[in-house]
């Protein structure tokens, strides 16, 4: 446990293998978090609505996360909830080009999906990261990232992929999530994927109401204490918006109190629609935590 932090303040998650090497960038999770941008090549997408469909737009849109000081850019070309079924061609169609064109930017390049395909080729295409929220549903997902570089992301959902899952209930959200984490990362381990490339999500919202998310956020350090990093997608959720009776368009202010509070618990990856205000958030959160110095130092010196 010599990667435990032990000092006033928030107590801090050990974690297995804390130093990651991911996408040529060496991450140091024991005083690090990487802020995830998200860049949706869909027309249905909850939050941009399609505006990052278009490829000029999703790729102009990945630039500028990365001007921002996005550290990673999340690419999905088909959104969780429920409906129709996108053909995997069709998917790998609308993430591949993004990726193509990120090569060589510097920022990690992860994509969202669940058909381990659509992982393939986004692998050959030059991605890091395979983020799949729907908890390794196909174990050959494994299998495709254990025959890479790889790291894949865990995250926790009960339904089948782009299937209803009405009315969720649980006994104990917190430690029910953490029960499948724990599987589900049994499972990848056990068709190969090393423990150095394993992060876990707890699926704030996926098949999960407003309750459920608000007291995973409130007991984060109970899924952030498996030893994994953990990634957190707070970013305008419904359970934020439920929250504080604010629409679509007016969660950011709540998003970065969840991802900052997150942090507090121990995650290390906040996925975020609002790169600037979130990497401001996340540097702040670093500095009081004593993970980076100032950016300079003025203020009542000599």
């Amino acid at each position: 446990m010599d990667n435990a932090i032990t000092r006033p303040g928030p107590s801090l998650p050990y974690l297995i293998h804390p130093q990651r090497l991911i996408g040529g960038r060496m991450f140091d999770f024991s005083r690090e978090v990487a802020v995830m941008a998200i860049v949706n090549r869909t027309p249905d997408s909850f939050y941009d609505r399609g505006a990052t469909f278009a490829l000029d737009e999703a790729v102009n849109a990945a630039r500028r996360a990365i001007s921002d000081g996005a550290d990673w850019v999340d690419i999905g070309g088909a959104k969780f909830a429920p409906g129709p079924a996108i053909p995997i061609e069709e998917e790998i169609d609308r993430v591949v080009p993004v990726i193509k064109a990120l090569r060589g930017s510097g920022a990690v390049i992860s994509v969202d999906t669940f058909h381990p395909a659509v992982a393939r080729a986004s692998l050959v295409a030059g991605a890091h990261v395979i983020n799949d929220t729907t908890g390794v549903h196909d174990p050959v997902m494994a299998d495709v990232v254990a025959d890479s570089d790889a790291t894949l992301v865990i995250t926790h959902s009960l339904a089948p992929p782009r299937t209803p899952w009405p009315a969720p209930a649980y006994g104990d959200v917190v430690d029910e999530v953490g029960a499948f984490l724990r599987e589900r990362v049994e499972l990848a381990l056990g068709r190969g994927v090393p423990a150095a490339r394993i992060l876990v999500d707890p699926g704030h919202d996926l098949n999960k109401n407003t309750r459920h998310s608000l007291e995973l956020t409130r007991r984060l350090s109970e899924i952030t204490a498996l030893g994994y990093p953990t990634l957190v997608a707070v970013s305008n959720k419904d359970f934020i918006g439920e929250t504080l009776n604010r629409e679509r368009g007016a969660r950011v202010e709540g998003s970065l109190a969840a991802a900052v509070f997150s942090i507090l618990q121990g995650a290390r990856i906040v996925r975020m629609h609002n790169v600037s205000a979130a990497v401001d958030a996340v540097r702040m959160t670093e500095a009081m935590l004593g993970f980076r110095e100032p950016a300079y130092l003025r203020h009542n010196l000599a």
